[in-house]
């Protein structure tokens, strides 16, 4: 469409288009004009457009249209030429002038209506001499305007006051007095748009806020009566503005006049009036006020509430901090006014009013330090109200009663705020209790005698909210609660008050996740239980005893089941006592006739009722009990569904909104629902309605089909007996008990029945589709499609749907027209798109049909509604109506007054449906779909610039979807822009910000966006921040953050912070500084600094800066939660800089600065970070503070210090780690934080920063402390907190000090490591036993339920019974840790150190007398047990454990515990008791082998599996000493006796047993990690389809892994007999050699490979095993010899498609087998001439490196003492060796490599020489000499050799030096043969004696080196 579009409008093709396109058409051109007018140069085009859009003023353009077209001609003056402009306006003038009145005229009128108001917004002052008779122009017709000509010239004339500012005074009067009569007008968008325009007059006008005062707000308050939403935000905005202003002036104005400024008093009494006597306020003299009586009108109170808000927000946080006391005592008094109650009702609505306004203003308008200062003043309210109320009752004041009830509602509205507001600051509220002064406890605990039960009822719920706030309060509240109430028992007051709050407190639980004691809740049954046995004594009392008993109980049960469970006898007895036990006992209660008995008997079974309702899921203890009650409630059924239909004929529904803690205690211990701050159950007789309809629905399944028709009958019945209002009530009741009743039926999947029962609910729900009450008639529509979906018939359906039609066809008044196309879009919702396909196209056109109905809005809503449904349940079967529902979508979007804002949101809703259904399909480029997609796209545009929140939240939603579906093609660059605005992100003064669901649809789709363009969100808000003149550095992330402080909704919130962390994955790591930045300034945020820059402000100043300065600061500091989310980021952020690039974490090339902002810079600022959140009062944050800690320590812990060699990064904060480390560990710390310190402590201790020994002290003496503490054993001190809290906190310790331990020793550097273990060794004898201890009581919290009964009954060392499942968590968390010490003390010390204290120090530490070993009945008391059975046990616990564990670790367990596991085990083995345990068992071996194949088999990690190869050598090293020693002892029993058995696996026969062989086991595990590693090993796997042969080298992980299995194979034939090794070797042979072929590659550094060493080291241990060789299996052994040699010959074979094979490693492989099994080799031809020939290729080969280690293996095979096998060689080799050294004088070396081959061979020519006979020494000298003597150089020559020649030179006359002496005579006969020689040879010894001498001369005295004082930490060669 865009390229469709250029400057001018394209009226050719405009043309060509059909009538019903243009529309479209002009809208997209205008959409275009306005996105490239700013940026074009207009000059030569500008008459024309001009003359085009003056054009489209005339041709009737709809409301979007002529918006539009305003602001595209008002831009297009104010960028071009303006000299038209009053021609342009006189035209406009001369339209609206024309008193054509007809409909067709009216949008060319509002057209040039809105286009002046567009001029004069632009332009403003340069249009200043034409506006008096615009603006009279505009008055006239406003006289004689319809509805929607008035909202358009009140909004035009809104924009000329804005456009003209105070230069439009002149005209001020004029617009106020005919405006403001329109405020009662009776179209509400008049109403809105007048507000709305005297708000913006009042910026100027000074007569509205001092001389008009009292008439405008008189005028507001009529305003609001009958209002709807949209008016009530509008007009409380004009009353709370114009209030404000006329307290607090502008300064501008006060200027220019002197005004009389009203008293804060005056303002407050004005606005008091429209709260308490509305809109009738103060025309009416006092005797009609009285005729008239009756209540304000609700929309007024509602409206006045709204303005109070934005009245105290208008003038912001600073002002409501001073006037606070003056503000509270205000609204208080409002809802203590008599006018304000006069019925409950009223009462209960004036007090929501009321915390409204408390909620919106304290809650976000202050920072959390004000916040506590109101705190305060609430408190002293509450207190100085129940002075009074102390007063009126024991004085004999009359008007006592009166008073009383006045007092209830200040109370609940104060203590409800009080309690919101603790709740908000959570910990940050710690000194509101610490302050005696303040005396908050005792003030709200005071208001728990008031004699009201709503004021008591409210201080137990603020007190909850205390507790729930301040967890370290909770218990210290129930036991004084517990105290007073017995104290107390005899004042009904106390009794009822101390038991709400005792139940409240209780309710509150659930939220503090370290509980109460458990002791409390047997506390609770006896005080309840007390209360219902003493209920009969005193009849004063009894209803109050009989209610707090069962509240309490009530309570009780929302602890849950492990504390109900040891309850649920005494409740069950207590039930059972309160209902009657039989038919007889019921009759005779029927015939005690007094009200009182029954009140307290039914008050009883309601609460008993209750209790088991808080107790629904406790379990199988219940289930006869609850078949009793189940038949007893079954029996009662009967007269029960009876007296539902009664009750459902009662109450006409006037609740809403009257929701209060009074109308049913129980809901003060029940979960709240998710959303309310506060619970409001509602009014006892509306509840009841609730429940029976409720029951209705549940109990109408499983009701017979005559009973169903019965009911249906009766309630058909019941409508035509009703009358009027009534008639009503009863038909909503009975349509809400249907409807719940099919819902039941289709959740049940059954029908509704036969004929006649479908008969009765037709002619039920039918009779209600043309209701005149549209709730009604909607439950008909619903119930109709729920209908359909239970019956499930086609033909049922087609009834239904064929009945809507003809109705629809036929009728012609709103009401059916409604109801049947609602029943239309129901039908297909609940059948779905399959069952009602075939009705698609009939519903589709009628509802089109019926959506053009201009005469209706009504009617276009319903059916637009009902087109929404059927799109959605249609799916994709609706694609063929896509195109028309769209341009019918669009017309109407064009065409309906904007003030029809449902009729907007249903099309929102349309567009949204049929973007939906086409889906994915957007992103094509086809024709139809591109049209389709600009088709959405203007529709979006439309909505997303109407005026109602609503409708641009769908208009969001819809452009979000189309972002799904079609990113591409959505433009972020307008869009997410106007979600900003939506959010209200850059205006810094928050009035009433806009609507919760637009901010939430606006959030939602941000964090869409966010998702997957990050950087483009944020750089499109920046550039609007910047446009709007915004100072903000931090961009949209920031807002975000200030968003946090201000929004209170769950959903709104959890979407802020997604978006911020999908912002944060795609940008941190770019953008750190600022990110750090964003985080460091919300955490740094205390409002220290402003406080004390308040005070230094005096009145004047105030009033003067108030417009200009609150602007630029910060709405509010930063709150707790919003910190705490700064912290969690800033962890994330290191994370991600972790994964992105480890430079991040290298000081040194920071400095150097290749990479810009690295982690690593910042690390002082983490560092203040971390410290920041570890030390503040919130316990959250500091939680979230230490984790950060945590994690800089771990990820810093080893980066270096560049300036101080051998020095850390971390070392120069030791002193900030230890203050952050410090408060944590003072006394009134709650568990959770002392167990997270504890784990910083272990990690800075463990992370070796820290090497000096008294720096380390300062930590760790922390830790020695916390051990004192976990010695002082159960029950020593006073507790807070669930006990599971104190297992929580001792294990934590344990594992601290278990982690310390495991890093001390495995510390390298040897000064540290004596130093740190000096630091745990006074600990260890305390340690070990605590550690045992723990293990003890985690193997028994592992055992299976099965078990259950063996478990010690009252609890293990760390853990009580009660609380076992939670402590089960807490073990689980540090098992594995102290698993790994308990192993390292055991190799050290423990296994020789018997311990006969240790079970008396358990039961000591237990304060119990029976022992916790594992092996004892629990109750006996333990024996001294000796040494070994004490060792027998530990190993039996640790293997246990460990095994019990690695059988299967959960995926979610940390690798942590696995490799501390792992290594335990490795420890463990280390020492030589273990070893012999496990050894003599073999079984435990084999399972071990077992549990670790498994672990392999889920656990992937490389580290796993080297620590699992390291245990396995471990096992199998053990069984092979175990095996020696048995050996060694029977060889010396044995050496008389003639035969031995044949000790190791196999026996003699050889056969290996799965399952209970070891090395069977072994062999499977080492096979796995091979095969993983090295797939083609397995022919399984190379054979398989999937498995493709890539050869590759390994990692140096699995080069390792591969390396260590080869290791241990090669160790096992030592484990079997003779036989045993023949099965096993081939096997063993076949994998080594393969391994030894695929990892002996050639490398450039000639390095050799783990794999290749491990490999030949076994070939070697394995050839030279002895007891392989005996007379049985000789010839066997032999064979595998010889195959295997022959195997090894073929791999080291090149091939051409593999690397080439390091030859050396094979050559290596083929002379060990030659020198260790020379014997089983020699003389069989084909290997000798094999190996012969490998020899030849290396001495051959072209690489030195080869050649030299080729000699030095042949010099091994020379010189084999079996001649047999060297001489053959020799014969063979010798030639090529005399060959190869002879053409050295040819081809001198050049480097040192071969040089080194060359000496090499000279050795293996010197050994042949040695090796050979007398008589034969002098042909081989004659061999060796000349070739040495070849080498010399002439003194010519010698100078300008190289290197490497003359260290040949000198290695040869050396050499020969030696040679002559020791063969003087062959010597002499070989040089004597040869005198050329023999000069070469003297000549060399001659010039070499020379230098030497020349040498010495020139060298004095030798001076001693000095080794070098420098050297480089790397080599840089």
């Amino acid at each position: 469409m865009e390229l469709a579009h250029s400057l001018l409008l394209n009226e050719e093709a405009l043309a060509q288009i059909t009538e019903a396109k243009r529309p479209v058409f002009i809208f997209e051109w205008l959409r275009f004009l306005d996105k490239v007018l700013v940026a074009t140069d207009v000059k030569e085009k500008q008459k024309k457009l001009v003359e085009q859009l003056t054009g489209l003023i005339s041709s009737s353009p709809g409301p979007p249209t002529r918006k539009l077209l305003a602001k595209n001609l008002a831009a297009l003056y104010s960028i071009g030429d303006t000299y038209t402009v009053f021609q342009t306006l006189d035209k406009c003038n001369d339209i609206i002038r024309n008193k054509d009145d007809t409909a067709g005229y009216l949008p060319t009128k509002l057209a040039a209506v809105a286009c002046v108001g567009a001029f004069y917004e632009k332009m403003g002052r340069m249009l200043g001499s034409a506006f008096p008779e615009t603006v009279n122009n505009l008055l006239k017709s406003l006289k004689s305007a319809e509805s929607q000509g008035r909202s358009e010239i009140l909004m035009s004339l809104q924009k000329v006051l804005n456009g003209l500012g105070g230069a439009a005074a002149s005209c001020h009067r004029d617009i106020y007095k005919n405006a403001r009569s329109l405020l009662t007008d009776r179209s509400m968008a008049v109403r809105c748009a007048v507000a709305k325009c005297l708000l913006e007059l009042q910026n100027e006008a000074v007569f509205m806020w001092t001389a008009e005062l009292e008439n405008i707000a008189t005028l507001c308050f009529k305003a609001l009566e009958n209002s709807n939403y949209g008016v009530r935000v509008a007009v409380s905005k004009l009353l709370g503005t114009v209030m404000a202003t006329a307290l607090m002036p502008k300064q501008a104005t006060v200027m220019r006049q002197n005004v009389k400024r009203a008293t804060f008093d005056e303002v407050l009494e004005l606005m008091a009036t429209g709260f308490l006597r509305g809109g009738s306020g103060f025309l009416k003299s006092g005797g009609e006020m009285l005729k008239v009586g009756g209540s304000v009108n609700r929309e007024v109170r509602v409206g006045v509430t709204q303005a109070y808000v934005v009245f105290v927000t208008t003038l912001g946080g600073q002002w409501l901090e001073r006037s606070f006391a003056t503000f509270l005592s205000h609204v208080l008094d409002l809802v203590s006014h008599p006018r304000a109650t006069q019925t409950h009702v009223e009462a209960v609505y004036s007090r929501r009013c009321v915390s409204f306004i408390l909620r919106a203003t304290v809650g976000s308008l202050l920072g959390e330090k004000a916040q506590i200062a109101a705190a305060k003043e609430i408190c002293q309210a509450i207190g100085k109200q129940m002075k009074a109320v102390v007063n009126d009752t024991s004085g004999e004041n009359k008007s006592g009663a009166a008073d009383i009830a006045a007092s209830q509602h200040v109370m609940v509205c104060a203590l409800q705020e009080l309690g919101s507001l603790v709740q908000s600051l959570n910990a940050t509220a710690s000194p509101l209790i610490q302050e005696a002064s303040i005396g908050l406890l005792e003030t709200v605990t005071s208001v728990l005698l008031h004699p009201t039960m709503a004021a008591r009822l409210a201080a137990a719920w603020c007190l909850r909210c205390v507790a729930v706030a301040l967890p370290f309060q909770l218990t210290p509240f129930l036991d004084r609660c517990a105290e007073r109430l017995n104290n107390l028992k005899t004042s009904p007051e106390a009794v009822s008050g101390y038991s709400f709050a005792m139940a409240a407190l209780l309710g509150g639980v659930h939220q503090c996740p370290l509980g109460i004691p458990h002791a409390k809740g047997k506390m609770v049954v006896s005080i309840a239980e007390d209360l219902l046995r003493t209920a009969a004594q005193n009849s004063r009392l009894s209803l109050q005893r009989t209610q707090a008993g069962w509240l309490l109980l009530g309570a009780l049960m929302t602890l849950g089941p492990s504390v109900v469970r040891y309850h649920l006898p005494k409740m069950l007895l207590l039930w059972r006592n309160v209902f009657p036990r039989s038919l007889k006992e019921l009759e005779a209660e029927k015939a005690r006739g007094d009200s009182f008995t029954w009140q307290v008997t039914l008050e009883g079974r309601a609460g008993a009722l209750c209790g088991k309702n808080g107790k629904g899921s406790h379990g199988a203890h219940l289930k006869a009990s609850a078949a009793m009650v189940r038949l007893r409630l079954y029996d009662i059924l009967a007269f029960l569904t009876g007296f539902c239909v009664i009750l459902l004929q009662l109450q006409p529904n006037s609740a809403s909104g009257s929701g209060a803690l009074e109308h049913d205690p129980s809901s003060i211990y029940l979960r709240i629902p998710a959303g309310e701050a506060v619970p409001g159950p509602l009014p006892l007789g509306v509840s009841v309605i609730d429940a029976s309809v409720a029951l209705f629905g549940v109990v109408f399944p499983h009701v017979s089909y005559k009973h169903r028709l019965q009911m249906l009958d009766h309630f058909a019945e019941c409508v035509k007996q009703a009358k009027g209002v009534r008639q009503q009530a009863v038909q909503l009741n009975i349509f809400t008990a249907v409807l719940s009743a099919l819902k039941g039926l289709a959740e049940n999947k059954s029908t509704l029945g036969p004929e006649e029962v479908r008969k009765s609910a037709l002619t039920l729900v039918m009779g209600a589709l043309d209701n005149p009450n549209p709730i009604l008639r909607c439950a008909a529509g619903e119930a109709l499609g729920r209908m359909a979906q239970v019956v499930g018939e086609a033909t049922f359906i087609a009834r239904m749907a064929q009945y809507s039609f003809d109705k629809l066809k036929s009728a012609r008044d709103v009401v059916s027209r409604t109801g049947h196309s609602l029943a239309l879009g129901c039908l297909h919702r609940y059948v779905g798109g399959i069952g009602s396909g075939q009705h698609l196209k009939t519903s589709v056109s009628i509802l089109l049909a019926l959506a053009q109905d201009g005469t209706s809005s009504e009617v276009q809503t319903w059916s637009l509604h009902s087109l929404a449904l059927i799109v959605d349940s249609s799916g994709p079967m609706y694609r063929g109506y896509v195109e028309p529902t769209l341009s019918l979508v669009l017309t109407l979007l064009l065409t309906v007054p904007p003030s029809h804002t449902e009729v907007h949101q249903c099309l929102g809703r349309c567009l949204g449906a049929i973007i939906t259904t086409v889906g994915p399909e957007l992103q094509g480029n086809g024709a139809t779909i591109s049209t389709i997609r600009s088709s959405c796209l203007v529709g979006c545009a439309i909505t997303q610039d109407h005026s109602d929140s609503l409708v641009q939240a769908a208009a969001i939603s819809c452009l979000q979807q189309l972002h799904m579906f079609a990113p591409r093609h959505v433009n972020l660059s307008s869009l997410v822009p106007s979600l900003c605005v939506s959010i209200k992100l850059f205006h810094s003064v928050h009035l009433c910000s806009s609507h919760l669901l637009l901010r939430r649809a606006a959030v939602a789709c941000l964090r869409q966006l966010a998702q997957r363009e990050a950087a483009e969100v944020c750089e499109y808000a920046m550039s609007l921040a910047k446009n709007a003149g915004d100072k903000e550095k931090t961009g949209l992330e920031g807002l975000l953050f200030g968003m946090l402080d201000r929004e209170t909704d769950r959903k709104l919130c959890s979407d802020i912070h997604d978006t911020l962390g999908h912002m944060l994955s795609s940008l941190a790591v770019e953008k750190l500084s600022h990110w750090l930045m964003l985080c460091k300034d919300v955490l740094a945020a205390s409002s220290d600094e402003e406080s004390e820059k308040k005070d230094e402000m005096d009145d004047d100043t105030m009033f003067t800066t108030l417009g200009e300065e609150d602007k630029s600061k910060p709405f509010v500091a930063p709150r707790w939660a919003t910190r705490v989310f700064a912290a969690d980021c800033l962890c994330r952020i290191i994370h991600l800089c972790d994964n992105a690039d480890q430079a991040h974490f290298d000081l040194a090339m920071a400095q150097a600065g290749c990479i810009n902002d690295l982690l690593v810079l910042h690390l002082s600022d983490l560092i203040r970070m971390a410290f920041m959140a570890a030390t503040d009062h919130s316990n959250q944050l500091r939680m979230a503070g230490l984790q950060a800690l945590e994690d800089i320590i771990k990820k810093f812990a080893s980066v270096p210090e560049p300036e101080f060699p051998g020095h850390v990064i971390l070392e120069q904060y030791q002193a900030n780690v230890g203050a952050a480390l410090r408060p944590a560990f003072s006394q009134d710390t709650p568990s959770d934080i002392i167990a997270k310190a504890c784990q910083v402590c272990s990690t800075w201790i463990g992370s070796g920063v820290v090497s000096d020994l008294n720096d380390l002290r300062r930590v760790h003496n922390l830790l020695v402390s916390s051990l004192d503490k976990v010695q002082a054993g159960k029950g020593s001190s006073s507790q807070l907190y669930r006990e599971s809290a104190t297992t929580m906190e001792k294990l934590a310790v344990l594992k601290a000090w278990a982690e310390v331990t495991t890093a001390y020793s495995a510390c390298d550097h040897p000064v540290g490591n004596y130093s740190l273990i000096t630091l745990v060794q006074p600990e260890l004898p305390t340690l070990s036993r605590l550690w045992l201890a723990a293990l003890k009581d985690y193997a028994l919290l592992t055992l299976p339920a099965e078990f259950a009964s063996q478990l010690p009954p009252d609890g293990g060392a760390f853990y009580t019974p009660e609380t076992i499942d939670t402590a089960r968590l807490h073990y689980r968390n540090s098992w594995a840790p102290v698993l790994h010490a308990v192993a390292l003390w055991l190799n050290s010390t423990g296994f020789t150190c018997s311990e006969p204290a240790e079970a008396a120090a358990l039961s000591g530490l237990q304060k119990r007398s029976t022992s916790v070993n594992l092996n004892q009945a629990s109750g006996a008391t333990p024996s001294a047990k000796s040494l070994p059975e004490i060792n027998k046990d530990r190993m039996h616990l640790i293997l246990g454990v460990s095994i019990q564990f690695l059988c299967s670790p959960r995926p979610e367990e940390p690798i942590e515990h696995v490799t501390a596991c792992l290594q335990a085990l490795h420890t463990l083995l280390d020492s030589p008791y273990a070893r012999v345990h496990i050894a003599e068992d073999q079984l435990i071996g084999v399972e071990l082998l077992n549990v670790l194949h498994r672990l392999l088999l889920t656990w992937n990690p490389p580290s796993v599996q080297l620590l699992v190869t390291g245990v396995v050598q471990q096992i199998v090293r053990a069984a092979q000493d175990y095996l020696q020693e048995k050996r060694n002892t029977l060889n010396e029993d044995d050496m008389e006796k003639e035969s031995c058995p044949a000790l190791g696996e196999g026996g003699d026969s050889g056969g290996l047993i799965p399952g209970k062989s070891l090395v069977f086991a072994t062999m499977e595990l080492l096979m796995f990690i091979l095969v993983r590693h090295m797939p083609h090993l397995s022919t399984k796997m190379s054979d398989s389809p999937s498995h493709v042969a890539t050869k590759t080298r390994l990692s140096e992980e699995s080069a390792r892994l591969v390396a260590a299995t080869v290791t241990i194979l090669s160790d096992l034939p030592s484990l079997c007999s003779p036989a045993g090794c023949m099965t096993i070797l081939p096997t063993i042979l076949f994998l080594i050699a393969r391994i030894l072929k695929d990892t002996a590659i050639k490398s450039v550094d000639n390095q050799v490979p783990p794999p290749v060493s491990a490999a030949l080291q076994g070939i070697k241990s394995i050839v030279t095993l002895s007891m392989a060789k005996t007379e049985e299996t000789q010839k066997q052994w032999t064979a595998l010899i010889r195959s295997t040699l022959a195997c090894i010959l073929e791999y080291s074979q090149p091939e051409d498609s593999l690397p080439a094979p390091d030859e050396v490693s094979m050559l290596t492989a083929i002379a060990l087998l030659l020198w260790s099994a020379s014997s089983e080799i020699i003389g069989v031809q084909s290997l000798q001439n094999g190996c012969m020939n490998r020899f030849k290729n290396a001495l051959n080969s072209c690489d030195p490196w080869v050649q030299a280690k080729c000699y030095q293996l042949l010099l091994s095979v020379f010189q084999h003492s079996n001649r047999a096998l060297s001489t053959p060689y020799i014969h063979s080799l010798a030639p090529i060796v005399v060959e190869k050294l002879k053409a050295v004088e040819r081809n001198r070396p050049a480097s040192n490599t071969e040089l080194l081959a060359v000496q090499e061979g000279i050795k293996v020519l010197e050994t042949l020489v040695a090796l050979g006979e007398e008589q034969n020494r002098v042909q081989l000298l004659a061999l060796l000499v000349p070739t040495l003597i070849s080498y010399l150089l002439d003194e010519n020559s010698f100078a300008s050799a190289s290197t490497a020649s003359k260290d040949l030179h000198e290695f040869a006359l050396q050499n020969l030096m030696h040679i002559g002496p020791l063969y003087p005579h062959a010597f002499k006969t070989v040089m004597g043969a040869a005198p050329e020689l023999k000069v070469r040879l003297e000549t060399a010894v001659r010039a070499s004696q020379a230098s030497k001498a020349k040498a010495a001369a020139r060298q004095p005295a030798p001076t001693v080196h000095s080794a070098p004082t420098i050297k480089l930490k790397t080599s840089f060669f």
